[in-house]
C-alpha cells in the first residue's frame, strides 16, 4: 500500500470478537498501519474467553474475569466500534450487510465468529433446549437456573446435557459443582439433582486419547452424572409442567427440566448465501495464509474456518495460536507484501477442569489424572492470558 500520501485509505472490517480477533485488535494498538481504518463488528460488547468459562458456571470466576472488553480493546486499537449482527456479505461491492445499520464497506475483510451447536435436524431442540452458544444466551439461562434452584431447593431438578464432547463433559462438571453447593448452602440433599449426559458414539471425548475417555467416564460415573452412551437423541418434546422429555432412536425416553445442547459444531446459516467458499458443514475454507480459498481480499480464524491443509478440531487453543499469523497476514497483505503460511500444531496441551478445583492434563497419549496443581496450573495460565486484554491498555502500552 503506498504511504506517501496520508488520504489513501484501506477499510479493515473484523467481523466477530473472538479469541484471534482479540489478539489482532492489540496487536493493531501495539503495531498500528497508518492509512488503515479499523473496524470491529460483533453483537456485544464483550467476549467470553473458553478457557476460563466453564469456571465460571462452576462458580469459580466472575463474569467481569472470563470475558474480553471488546470496547476497552477497540479504543486501545484506536477502530470503530459497531454493536450489530452480520446477516450477509456483499463480495462483489465488498460489503458487510448488518442487521440494524447501514452496509460497512471494506478493502479487506476478517471473519472471527465461532461456531453454533447443530441442532436443525433433531426436532424440538432448536425450539426447546439451550445451545451452549451463542454463550451470551447460555449464560442467561444458566443465571436463571441458578436463581430458581437457589428459590426452591428443596424441588427435585434434572438436567439433561445433549453431546459428549469436551464441552459437554466440562458442563456437566460444573454445573453439578455449582448447583450441588447451592443445595449445600440450603441444607438439601445433592440427590435433589440429577444429570443425564447424553452422547450418540460409544465413548465420551471422541477426539481425545482412550486414556482421557476412560478417566472421564470413571469420574462422571463416581459423580452421579448418569451417562447414556450411543444414545442418538431424536426429538425434544414439551411435557405438562414445564416439563421436556428427551426421547433417542433406541426408544430411551429421559424426562428433565432443562436440557443442553452441546453438538457438533455448524457454521451460521448466513455464510450459505455469501458465495465464499466452504467446506460441507458451512465453515469457511483457508488457505494456509488463513485467507478464503475464493476471495483473497477476506481471511477467516477460529472455529469458523477450516483449514483445507490442516484440519483441526474446533477448539479455543487453535484460535489463540492464529491470532499473531492472523494480524501479520492481515498487515502484510494491506502492504502488498508477500504473506506467511501457518501450520498449526498437530498434538496440544489441553487441561480438562473436572469442576472441583482439579484438572485433567493430556497430550497426545499422554495423561495425567485431576490434580489440585494441575488445576493451579490452568488457573494460572488462564488469568495470564486475559490479563493482555486488560493491563497496560489503557496507559496505551498494551504490555
Amino acid at each position: 500500500m503506498q504511504q506517501s500520501s496520508q488520504s489513501v485509505v484501506k477499510d479493515l472490517v473484523l467481523i466477530g470478537g473472538g479469541h484471534s480477533h482479540a489478539i489482532v485488535l492489540r496487536m493493531f494498538g501495539m503495531q498500528p498501519l497508518p492509512g488503515v481504518r479499523l473496524t470491529l463488528i460483533t453483537p456485544a460488547s464483550d467476549t467470553p474467553y473458553s478457557g476460563m468459562l466453564p469456571g465460571h458456571i462452576a462458580g469459580f470466576y466472575s463474569h467481569d474475569e472470563c470475558h474480553i472488553n471488546l470496547r476497552k480493546l477497540v479504543n486501545f486499537a484506536q477502530a470503530k466500534l459497531y454493536i450489530d449482527r452480520v446477516v450477509n456479505l456483499d463480495l462483489k461491492n465488498h460489503k458487510v450487510i448488518c442487521a440494524n445499520r447501514p452496509a460497512v464497506n471494506f478493502d479487506v475483510l476478517s471473519i472471527d465468529i465461532g461456531s453454533t451447536p447443530a441442532t436443525i435436524s433433531i426436532q424440538g431442540a432448536a425450539e426447546y433446549a439451550i445451545a451452549a452458544k451463542p454463550v451470551p444466551k447460555l449464560l442467561q439461562h444458566w443465571y436463571q437456573l441458578l436463581k430458581k434452584v437457589a428459590k426452591n431447593p428443596q424441588e427435585p431438578i434434572s438436567i439433561g446435557i445433549v453431546g459428549g464432547g469436551a464441552g459437554g463433559v466440562e458442563l456437566a462438571f460444573t454445573m453439578q459443582t455449582h448447583l450441588h453447593q447451592i443445595l449445600l448452602q440450603n441444607q438439601q440433599p445433592i440427590a435433589n439433582l440429577k444429570i443425564h449426559l447424553f452422547q450418540r458414539q460409544e465413548e465420551l471425548m471422541p477426539h481425545y486419547h482412550q486414556s482421557v475417555q476412560y478417566l472421564v467416564k470413571q469420574i462422571l460415573t463416581k459423580r452421579g452424572i448418569k451417562l447414556h452412551l450411543g444414545e442418538t437423541v431424536c426429538e425434544i418434546a414439551p411435557q405438562q409442567q414445564e416439563i421436556l422429555e428427551i426421547k433417542c432412536e433406541s426408544g430411551l425416553t429421559v424426562k428433565c427440566d432443562q436440557i443442553f445442547w452441546v453438538t457438533q459444531a455448524s457454521a451460521p446459516q448466513w455464510l450459505k448465501t455469501t458465495g465464499l467458499g466452504t467446506d460441507k458443514q458451512g465453515f469457511i475454507l483457508v488457505e494456509d495464509t488463513l485467507q478464503s480459498q475464493t476471495h483473497p481480499e477476506v481471511f477467516a480464524a477460529g472455529d469458523i474456518a477450516t483449514m483445507i491443509n490442516h484440519p483441526r478440531p474446533k477448539a479455543g487453543v487453535f484460535a489463540v495460536r492464529q491470532g499473531k499469523p492472523l494480524f501479520e497476514n492481515l498487515q502484510r497483505f494491506l502492504l502488498d507484501k508477500s504473506l506467511k503460511p501457518y501450520k498449526p500444531q498437530q498434538q496440544y496441551l489441553s487441561l480438562i477442569g473436572t469442576g472441583d478445583k482439579r484438572a485433567i492434563a493430556t497430550r497426545g497419549p499422554f495423561t495425567l489424572p485431576p490434580h489440585q496443581l494441575l488445576w493451579r496450573w490452568k488457573d494460572w495460565l488462564d488469568r495470564r492470558f486475559m490479563e493482555r486484554f486488560s493491563k497496560g491498555l489503557e496507559l496505551g502500552t498494551g504490555n
